[in-house]
């Protein structure tokens, strides 16, 4: 559905479900106006400006890349049949382009990466060289979800890493 930007050695890689639809539609990560991926990350520092979903192949060039665990369908998480996603590939991510961290945007996506059936938000545990976390969803549709917290400590931990 949408590309994955991944280059070796990246700060972090987020890894979303799978594309919304209007991402989907219109080709970019992250483009429903009521998603605050772009926000949150500008917030956080990992950008130094507000990027907008049609900037989303730049993310390399700020250290991060972008993927998700379906990669040939879209739309809501629960609407995405289980046989969709490939976990495998996300391990295979880790291992060839050894991110300093993975960061699941949303539990779901968390659980089916990881085979768990209970996680929680932050950091889960380290994989080789690379730290998995656990984000709570910038879609709008978890806004009861929400919480900042966890995200300003994925950036202090990437802050860390690059120093």
């Amino acid at each position: 559905m949408l590309p994955d930007f991944l280059a070796p050695n990246l700060s972090v890689i987020f890894c979303g479900t799978a594309a919304g639809k209007e991402s989907a539609a219109v080709g970019h990560y992250y483009a429903r106006p009521g998603n605050r991926f772009w926000k949150t990350i500008h917030t956080i520092g990992i950008t130094d400006r507000l990027l907008r979903a049609v900037d989303d192949r730049e993310c390399l060039s700020y250290g991060f890349g972008l993927t998700d665990l379906a990669k040939g369908v879209s739309g809501m998480d629960q609407d995405i049949a289980k046989h969709a996603f490939e976990p495998k590939n996300v391990h295979a991510i880790i291992g060839n382009y050894r991110p300093r961290a993975i960061a699941f945007n949303g539990k779901r996506a968390a659980q089916i990466a990881l085979n768990e059936k209970v996680v929680t938000y932050g950091l889960w545990k380290t994989e080789g060289l690379t730290s998995i976390w656990i984000m709570p969803s910038t879609s709008g549709a978890a806004n009861r979800y929400w919480s900042l917290s966890p995200w300003e400590d994925l950036a202090k931990f990437v802050r860390s890493a690059q120093a």
